[in-house]
């Protein structure tokens, strides 16, 4: 029979099973609270997490700042009231079981001051801090101050000795676990490197029996490691247990939370969730991270996918085999292309994508009047939630953008991830989800609409199903 051990993360014994953390307000206070609870590790995200008013309603997130750098202040802010609202949640929930982390993301905006803030006003009531999405130098050292363990998100080896040997060597003590988050099947942004290829998965094991041999050199040999992306049974990860060359290992379950009722999600986006099927699941790189990501194909990944189709390279003066004219914009200015790109532009324009934006790689897209209205529109609406943006171009630095145009491939990410959180629309909004969701429809757990408690999943995870 499968049996799970026990495995001590941030201080207590607990059943290896982390949730991860999904932002924003998609994994919160009452279900990692109830993960927690079942005697696993429950995370709530730390990104733009939702917060209340005094009568308990949904607090809503208006902006009110003439300018980015004004409203950037204003998200730090609601940022922070909510990470501590849902870490108290998490708490009341737990009822004293399990352990509790806090997911946050290093190249969301003012990661470190919002870590402060959150730590500070949820002192004692948050274990542990997950961060991945860049190279989070510093988390080692901020969870230090608030003694809390600290859990690095990598996607291979070399990123954690780059990690280890430029600060967490000097906090081994706060070292929790490495999450090796797979970047091929975990949803949300992947930690794909250039020398990697999309098309071509890895299988995770040689890549984390790597990761161990590397954490032996700097003497973790008893540091757990956290198996992201792809874990649905258990039983299929048994090579994993046991195993010498892997050491210490738990199990992070990121898609399968979501479909708890518990989960913060709409009825909608569950109901997606049990219709999707094998291929319904796009690893893109539109997201104004830069990073790849992975999302259910949808309308608006469709339409962001069509978007860059209609895409051709100009120049300002006539070059090579640009030599067509092609008059664009309000005022008919001149750009130059090749017979070709201008015969597919005028097909474009005829069929109604009439605007020309142009894109920071000296090329040219072509969208309706209405879409580029709302493109520009989410640009100047900015609040930078990002450290950079592509996307509207804005960068928390003394000049407040990344030097480069806009990017109008791309999108507003926060735009997006509050309104699918907070709405029934998921043909419209980007609906993260990493690449085994279609296994909903097939897994006989959730046979006839079945939606699980937290408990319930837990359980059933816990038998090797």
């Amino acid at each position: 029979m499968f049996a799970v051990k026990p495995l001590l993360i941030s201080g207590r014994e607990v059943l290896p099973l982390v949730e991860g953390g999904k932002g924003i307000s998609v994994s919160n206070g009452e279900s990692s609270g109830a993960w927690a609870a079942a005697g696993g590790v429950g995370t709530f995200s730390g990104v733009n997490a939702d917060a209340y008013e005094a009568d308990g309603t949904l607090s809503e997130q208006r902006y009110h700042g003439r300018t980015r750098r004004e409203r950037h202040e204003e998200l730090i802010a609601f940022s922070i009231r909510g990470g501590i609202a849902q870490a108290r949640i998490a708490h009341e929930t737990s009822n004293g079981q399990g352990r509790i982390h806090m997911n946050v993301l290093w190249e969301m905006a003012a990661a470190e001051r919002i870590l402060h803030g959150i730590l500070e006003g949820a002192r004692g009531l948050v274990h542990g801090v997950t961060c991945g999405a860049g190279m989070p130098y510093k988390v080692a050292e901020i969870c230090a101050h608030y003694g809390v363990y600290y859990y690095p998100i990598i996607s291979s080896a070399r990123a954690f000795r780059a990690l280890w040997k430029r600060s967490y060597h000097k906090f081994r003590d706060g070292l929790g676990a490495v999450v090796y988050e797979d970047p091929w099947l975990a949803g949300g942004h992947n930690g794909l490197s250039n020398a990697e290829d999309p098309r071509k998965p890895e299988p995770p094991l040689p890549r984390i029996v790597e990761l161990r041999r590397q954490m032996n050199e700097f003497g973790l040999h008893d540091t757990p490691i956290v198996m992201a992306g792809g874990v649905w049974f258990l039983r299929e990860w048994e090579e994993f247990l046991d195993n010498p060359d892997v050491g210490p290992i738990a199990f992070q379950f990121g898609t399968r939370p979501l479909l708890t009722r518990e989960s913060p999600i709409s009825p909608e986006w569950k109901e997606r969730l049990l219709q999707l099927r094998k291929g319904d699941i796009l690893l893109h790189r539109f997201s104004p991270t830069g990073f790849y990501s992975s999302a259910v194909i949808n309308p608006f990944l469709s339409e962001l996918d069509e978007r860059s189709r209609r895409q051709v390279p100009y120049a300002a003066a006539a070059a090579g085999e640009m030599t067509e004219v092609l008059a664009i914009g309000a005022r008919g200015r001149k750009v130059y292309l090749t017979a070709a790109d201008k015969a597919n532009a005028q097909a474009w324009i005829a069929a109604g994508h009439v605007e020309a934006m142009r894109t920071p790689d000296s090329t040219l897209i072509f969208v309706t009047r209405e879409r580029a209205e709302l493109i520009h529109r989410d640009q100047v609406d900015c609040m930078g939630c990002l450290s950079a943006c592509m996307f509207s171009n804005w960068a928390q630095n003394e000049e407040g953008t990344t030097g480069k145009k806009a990017d109008p491939r791309s999108f507003c990410i926060q735009k997006t991830l509050q309104d699918i959180a907070h709405t029934s629309d998921v043909d419209t909004q980007l609906m993260f989800a990493g690449h085994n969701a279609y296994r909903f429809s097939e897994d006989p757990f959730y046979a006839n609409g079945f939606i699980p408690t937290v408990r319930e999943l837990v359980d059933r995870i816990a038998t090797g199903d």
